[in-house]
Parts: C-alpha cells; structure tokens; sequence
C-alpha cells in the first residue's frame, strides 16, 4: 500500500505541470461564451443554451473573442469567391476636363461699320451680296457728298498755292477734312467720292443700295473679321469654380473632322440661366484660315488647372448618396466595416472624398454590396448614421459580425411583450401572441424609447 501511494504521488506531480500547460495554451482551453442568441431574432439574448422560444432550432453561442473588434470578418476563401476587390485610396486631382457643347459667333471686337459722315447721295454700289469676303481698301461704294467735295476742292487749291496766305491755310484745310470724315485718299477727279473697306473680313450686312440717300449716321456696310471667332458655352454650374479667364481650351466642328482649334475664355458672363443652372463663357478661338462661321456647332473641351487634392476612390465603391454616402473600408486587421463620407467632383472613374477618408485605407471596390448588406443586418449602419443600439444579425456562411458587448451576462430589465407583428401591442408577461402564432419577444429598458414607457391602449 505504501507503494501503491509513493506512485499515484510520484505520477500527480509529474502530471501537474503538463496540465498547467495545457490550461495556459490558447488553442486547449475552451472559448468563453457571452450569451447564446436565435439567428433569426438576433438581438434577444439568452445566458444559457437550449431551444429558441421564437423558431423551432437551437440557440447559437456568441464567443468573447468574436465581439473583440468592430467590422466584418471573410473568411479568405468566401472573400476569393464573392469578388471581394479592394484598392488603397491616394490622394490627387481629378482630371479637370470639362467638355460642353458650344455655338460660334462673330468676334464683335474684330467688327467695323462704313456709315455716311455727311448728307449723301450713293452714286454705286460695288458689294451687293451680303457675306461677301472682302479685302482692306477693296471699294464698296461711290457716293456724292457736297460737303466733302467742297472740301477737298478747298484743299486742293490751297495745296497748289503759292501765296503766304495759302500756306498757312493748309493745315487748316486738312484739319476741316478730317473732321468731315473725310476718307483718306480720297479725290472729286468725277465728284464721286469712294467708300473703301477698312479691315479684311466679311461684309455682313448691307443697308443701302444705288440711287438711295443717305443723311450723316447712316449704316451702310457692317464688316466682321475672321482672324479669332467667339464661342458661347454652357458651363455647369458645379463647374465654375475652376474656370478663369485664359483657361485653355480645345474645340472641334463635326463638318471639320480631325482638326482641332485652340483659345482660351475670355470671361464668364454674370449670369446664371435659371433653368439649366449654367453659366456662359466666352471664349476667343483662333481662325486664321477663316474656317469657322459664326451658326456652327462646336465640342468644347475646357481643361482648369490647379486645385485642391482629395482622397480618390473609384466611383464604383461609393454606396448611397446624399447624408448616406459611405464607402467599405478594409482595416489593418483585415475587417470590413462601414465609413461614412462626404463626395465631391466625379469624373475619369474617381470620385473625390470630402470629409471621411483621408488617403492611405483600403476601400472595397468590388464586392461591397454584398458586404453593404451584411453591415446594415449587423446594425453597423445603424451605429455608424444614428448611433443606436447595436445588434447583431445572422451572418453569412463565411462571414462573422461582431461587436463589443461588455454587460452582455448581466439580466436585462423587461419592461413588456410583444408580438413583432404588432409592435404596438404590449402585454405584461411572457406567452403566445394572439395574433399569430408564435411567441412574445421581450422588450428591454435599455432599447425603450420614450414612447414605449407609455404603452398604446
């Protein structure tokens, strides 16, 4: 006997520290329970296993280290199979081309008018068509004007005098005829005086004809050049801001293929038209070759430079719009969880980020839909939009949600029952709703809101 009690002594010491071992070990011991819970009614809990009161299956166990961390955990093969993408957020400018359809116009600082500087009478007319091209000092018409003729007539003798008198006369002379508007060149060798083009362009408008008279004031030829035309674009309002006089643009005509004009804006007009929310731009483009006419339909590509660099995420990863734009964003620790952010400018397949993000996360690409989802059943959109209790939803095969629960083993106080079905309906013990056929939840104090202190009658 002594024997028999030296060797169960000798083989419990030896044991002993194998068996402490074996308790210090993480994968030996066994994983601490918070609570058991129904996956179809997640947010009752239960301090003990067994059967759910509400459907026909087994409470499931909630694990200590399951609700260590916020976010949803994949597992790496369902994540392979679902298409989950994720791509690491930079921070830059978008592209700032802007590209508007636009209508060409005359160039209304390259325009001249010939009027009638006196009363006159139009002797002839050379240029009868209107739109006709013209050429600076090409002749447009022979008027005879008394006054100019009286004149010239005046300066010409006193230029072919001899006399003292004559002399200082002169300059008088032609000073009277430059008041007169007296055309440079000109002679009364017939008493017909010619009106001659001042500028190269083309004659757009033609407001006399032979035999007509003309009082001093009188339009008689409108002449418009062609060296630059004028662009009127229709810029977005969101647009503007990055658009200043001397931004450089492109512009292309559907009658023109393959070439493009150059120009810049010249300024945008101060006002918005109400029903499109746009802005005009003037903008000069270059027409040396005289190829664009004023009624043209042109594309306009506008490209603003500078600007303030955001975070850039692809436009596809953005979810929702408006106060619930968010993106999925991945963490260091391999989770998904929900981020909530403010969008500005869209535009190359990016989409700039405001406020949220700041460059350097991983956001979900691909796939966030589906990671969208499983978020909103887990109550992380609730957290993440209102700050409300948080919940636990059943998760994906794959796919674990979790989230701290520190007072998860304490009793919670039941302040009724009720029949999901009929929320309004509270009843002041535990039983069989009957309404349908299943049985009462309870509602708990910590999930009451002042309207449910006061039950519905």
């Amino acid at each position: 006997m002594a024997g028999v009690g030296l060797g169960w002594w000798w083989a419990g010491d030896a044991s002993a520290p194998a068996a402490a071992d074996s308790a210090g070990a993480p994968d030996g011991g066994e994983r601490e329970i918070l609570y058991w819970y129904d996956p179809m009614v997640p947010d009752q809990h239960f301090d003990k296993p067994g059967k759910s009161p509400f459907m026909d299956m087994q409470l499931v166990p909630k694990y200590v280290d399951e609700a260590s961390g916020a976010g949803i955990s994949i597992a790496p093969g369902v994540r392979q199979n679902l298409g989950v993408r994720t791509v690491q957020v930079e921070r830059g400018r978008l592209p700032g081309s802007i590209s508007v359809p636009g209508t060409i116009g005359w160039d209304l600082r390259l325009e001249e008018v010939v009027s009638a500087r006196v009363d006159a009478i139009i002797d002839r007319v050379f240029v009868k068509a209107p739109y006709q091209r013209v050429q600076a000092g090409q002749p447009l018409a022979s008027i005879l004007a008394p006054a100019w003729s009286t004149a010239l007539a005046e300066a010409q003798a006193l230029r072919n005098s001899d006399s003292a008198a004559a002399q200082t006369l002169q300059s008088a002379a032609q000073e009277r005829l430059r008041v007169l508007g007296v055309p440079a060149g000109a002679s009364t060798g017939n008493g017909r005086i010619a009106l001659s083009a001042p500028v190269d362009g083309v004659v757009t408008e033609i407001a006399t004809r032979e035999g007509a008279t003309a009082s001093a004031g009188t339009l008689l030829f409108r002449i418009n050049g062609t060296g630059t035309v004028w662009l009127e674009a229709a810029i977005p309002q969101a647009g503007v801001g990055e658009i200043v006089p001397g931004t450089p643009v492109e512009a292309t005509v559907s009658t023109l293929p393959g070439q493009v004009f150059e120009g810049h804006v010249e300024t945008l007009l101060p006002q918005i038209e109400a029903g499109s929310r746009t802005q005009q731009a003037r903008i000069v483009l270059e027409n040396p070759s005289g190829l664009l006419t004023p009624g043209m339909f042109a594309q306009v590509t506008l490209d603003p430079t500078g600007g303030e660099a955001h975070p850039l995420v692809p436009a596809d990863a953005v979810i929702g719009g408006g106060d619930q734009t968010r993106v999925i964003m991945m963490t260091p620790e391999g989770r998904f969880q929900p981020v909530a952010v403010q969008t500005g400018r869209s535009g190359g397949g990016f989409t700039e980020i405001l406020s949220g993000l700041d460059g350097g996360e991983r956001v979900v690409a691909s796939g966030q839909f589906l990671i969208d989802s499983e978020a909103s059943l887990s109550g992380a959109l609730d957290r993440l939009n209102a700050g409300g209790p948080e919940r636990d939803a059943p998760p994906m095969q794959g796919m674990e949600t979790s989230t701290p629960r520190p007072d998860a083993k304490g009793e919670r106080e039941v302040l009724y029952w009720y029949d999901p079905m009929r929320p309004e309906v509270h009843f002041d013990k535990p039983g069989k709703s009957p309404f349908m056929d299943m049985q009462l939840v309870p509602k708990y104090a910590g999930e009451a809101t002042a309207e449910d202190v006061e039950p519905a009658p």
